[in-house]
C-alpha cells in the first residue's frame, strides 16, 4: 500500500474528484486549506523597476501574501495503483504554470477499517 498526498490548486478540486473516481479511486481526504509556496520566481526587469521607485513595477508586484492557499488531497491506494493515481491528479491539475502543485508518494504499513476491524489491503476495496 502506499499513500498519496497531492497539494493542488484550490479550484482544482472537483476536476481532481472526477478524475480519481473515472480512474477507479473514489475514495480520498481533502484537507481544508494548507498553504505554502514553491521557488517564487520573478521577472527581474519588474524586481529591477520595484528598486527604482517606477511605479507600473510596483503596482505589477502587487500586496502578494507569503504563503498561498491550496487543498490537500489524500488517498491510500494499492501499491500497483500509484501510476493511476499519479496520472488522474496531474491530468485534472496540470495548468504549466507555477503552483500546480506537488505529489507525494510514501509507503503505509497497513491500514485498518474501524467498523469491522478488517485489516490491510482489504480496507481499499
Amino acid at each position: 500500500m502506499k499513500m498519496i498526498m497531492a497539494v493542488i490548486r484550490i479550484d482544482k478540486v472537483n476536476e481532481t474528484r472526477e478524475a480519481l473516481s473515472e480512474a477507479g479511486m473514489p475514495s480520498y481526504f481533502a484537507t481544508g486549506q494548507v498553504y505554502g509556496r514553491g521557488k517564487g520566481k520573478w521577472d527581474a526587469k519588474i524586481m529591477e523597476g520595484a528598486r527604482n521607485d517606477l511605479p507600473e513595477a510596483i503596482s505589477k508586484l502587487g500586496p502578494e501574501p507569503a504563503l498561498r492557499p491550496h487543498r490537500l488531497i489524500t488517498l491510500v491506494v494499492k501499491a500497483s495503483r500509484v501510476k493511476d493515481a499519479v496520472n488522474a491528479i496531474i491530468k485534472s491539475n496540470r495548468t504549466e504554470k507555477p503552483g500546480d502543485g506537488k505529489i507525494f508518494v510514501l509507503p503505509m504499513t497497513d491500514a485498518t477499517r474501524v467498523r469491522t476491524r478488517e485489516v490491510g489491503e482489504g480496507v481499499l476495496d
